[in-house]
């Protein structure tokens, strides 16, 4: 019997970002993804605290002193539904800028909008 794997929704400009990213990020980022379509969690996911966001982990990859993250929903449906991928630039601290923090809010309602259609 063949693994069934979940489908991957990618929202707003996620997948457009990450292919900006360098390869061995992108790389690491697509088996997390891959990982997440099985049901599983890579070591490098971990839950996103904050704004209340139920099911949304955070890819975490730090390659050659910078900073990538992508995050993605599982809780909305039965799909993945990648949020946001980018470039971490803030130098002070792990928090996660606000402008990523309002974009991710932003994106996950509109998974949840995107999930609502496509069930109809």
């Amino acid at each position: 019997m063949a693994l069934k794997l979940k489908e991957i929704v990618w929202v707003g400009s996620s997948r457009r970002d990450l292919k900006t990213f360098p390869d061995p990020v992108k790389l690491e980022i697509g088996y997390a993804l891959f990982k997440a379509q099985k049901g599983d969690k890579h070591h490098s996911a971990k839950p996103f605290k904050g704004k209340g966001l139920k099911g949304v982990f955070e890819i975490v990859n730090d390659y050659q002193k910078d900073a990538y993250r992508a995050l993605y929903a599982v809780k909305i449906d039965d799909k993945i539904y990648v949020l946001h991928s980018f470039q971490k630039k803030s130098k002070t601290g792990i928090k996660t800028p606000k402008q990523d923090v309002d974009t991710i809010v932003s994106r996950y309602k509109d998974a949840q909008i995107l999930s609502k259609r496509k069930s109809k």
